[in-house]
């Protein structure tokens, strides 16, 4: 069964500090919370609290990573389609399935955003035989570059290039709509307590106008028993 990416549902980067976890949960929390009258929605909702449940807890997120590491090593299922096999099309496909990848990588790993041959290669289910032109013409177009770590990595050039020149495959598209950057937390320093753990807090959808009209609220509840109070402004 296919793992679920708990670290696309909250939009962070796997490498993610316990701090980072905690704050982008409350912000999307609020964003997604059923009583939202303009952006809520519960499905959203409760994958967000499922994600939060695991990686907010060391022992679950050790376990988890050990899973989904073990399952990005697979191939991706896509890449078996025909349309990656045969003849020009074939291979503009799988130019775009690694632009796709590396895209992906860097979104989701910008400290580590470079692949190696050998892991296209398990990924794509391609003998690096067959990956070679690809990426030659991919680093002849300067949209992927070798970088010091012996990996590749995407480009400006190639990340403009995928944008613009969106995907057919599902799949694929779904590499585009990775995680999106979140500004990186300051390097913690030894002895710094952990964050914590999962909270009830009330959520002030809303605050007050000049004119002072009431303010609505919503309280998200979670399996510890403390609050904290979160605003955001209104659209």
């Amino acid at each position: 069964m296919s793992l679920t990416d708990y670290y696309e549902v909250l939009q962070i980067s796997p490498n993610a500090e316990p701090e980072t976890i905690h704050r982008v949960f409350r912000l999307l929390a609020m964003r997604f919370h059923p009583d939202n009258p303009e952006t809520g929605d519960s499905q959203r909702f409760m994958e967000l609290n499922r994600a939060y449940e695991v990686l907010s807890d060391p022992d679950q997120r050790s376990e988890y990573d050990e899973l989904f590491r073990q399952q990005k090593e697979e191939p991706m299922a896509v890449f078996w389609l025909k349309d990656f096999t045969e003849g020009t099309e074939g291979e503009a496909n799988r130019r775009m399935g690694i632009l796709c990848l590396l895209y992906h990588k860097r979104r989701v790993n910008p400290e580590e955003p470079g692949m190696s041959l050998l892991q296209l290669e398990n990924v794509m289910a391609f003998p690096r035989e067959h990956l070679r032109f690809s990426l030659w013409f991919l680093q002849e177009k300067k949209f992927v570059r070798f970088n010091e770590n012996s990996e590749y990595e995407i480009t400006g050039e190639g990340t403009e290039h995928t944008e613009t020149n969106s995907p057919k495959q599902e799949h694929l598209q779904r590499l585009l709509s990775a995680p999106k950057n979140v500004s990186p937390e300051p390097a913690k320093s030894p002895g710094q307590p952990a964050a914590a753990g999962p909270q009830e807090f009330s959520t002030p959808l809303t605050q007050p106008r000049p004119d002072s009209r009431p303010r609505t609220v919503i309280t998200v509840s979670l399996p510890d028993s403390r609050r904290q109070p979160l605003t955001s402004r209104p659209s």
